[in-house]
């Protein structure tokens, strides 16, 4: 009669992990036990491969917020939520389109306003301070500007009228279509600072969310450490079983 023997296999497995990364590592122990003849022996421990070992491991808060602070949603997609990391990285490419867009515009307002007062004024734009586009705009010729300026005893201010700083614009109409133009164009770059605050603001909240992601992760992982898995096998198979094994596995 073939004795019954009972082998009790307990699995233990250490998992090691770091700021930087997670480095597993573990080991089998397994103890049989013949519980016929009392004899209990325990095998040399079995390395385990890193493939064996379950791929849910703790994350990091700080590179979660690294990530996202260096681009919105990579924190989430390292902490395995890219589910809510998707709309962040989705508003910073938005963000920086609508920044692309308001360059590109004011730009070409810029263009459009200098342009016309070259035509209308017969101001020479060239190596000019954004100061003198301004003024151009607000007197009707350099010399009506002079005297508001030696009158405001701001002599320092004062354009040479024998240079090519000088203008006098065709008609008041002129002039005030030009300052319309100019001041579009300024609305425009100013709206950049909206839109450059706006991106830093997606930074800081993906940041936020990747860490409270970070930290549901973690504690999904938690909640899986100390469980138990037992399985019972017939040894042989259920054509010739000559024993019964148990395993038992404890993740710590």
């Amino acid at each position: 009669m073939v004795a019954m023997k009972w082998v009790v296999v307990l699995a233990v497995v250490f998992s090691l992990s770091s700021f930087a990364q997670d480095v597993p590592f573990s080991s089998r122990f397994e103890v049989q036990q013949d519980l016929l003849a009392g004899n209990t022996r325990r095998l040399p421990p079995v390395p385990l491969f890193p493939d064996d070992v379950s791929s849910a491991r703790r994350k990091s808060t700080g590179l979660a917020a690294i990530y996202s602070l260096l681009l919105p949603g990579m924190g989430e997609l390292y902490a395995e939520n890219f589910e809510s990391g998707k709309y962040f990285i989705i508003a910073e490419g938005t963000l920086w389109l609508t920044y692309a867009a308001f360059e590109v515009y004011g730009n070409q307002l810029q263009d459009d306003s200098r342009s016309f007062a070259q035509a209308h004024a017969g101001v020479s734009p060239s190596n000019k301070a954004d100061q003198y586009f301004i003024d151009i705009g607000n007197f009707l010729d350099i010399h009506e500007y002079n005297e508001k300026k030696l009158r405001d005893r701001e002599p320092e201010k004062l354009y040479d009228a024998t240079s090519n700083y000088a203008w006098r614009w065709d008609s008041d109409l002129s002039r005030a279509t030009y300052r319309d133009q100019r001041i579009a164009s300024e609305n425009m770059y100013n709206n950049r600072k909206f839109v450059v605050a706006a991106i830093l603001v997606n930074h800081v909240a993906s940041a936020i969310n990747a860490v409270r992601a970070t930290i549901i992760h973690n504690k999904a992982v938690s909640d899986a450490i100390g469980q138990l898995d037992i399985r019972a096998d017939v040894m042989g198979g259920w054509l010739n079983p000559h024993g019964v094994i148990l395993t038992v596995t404890k993740t710590f």
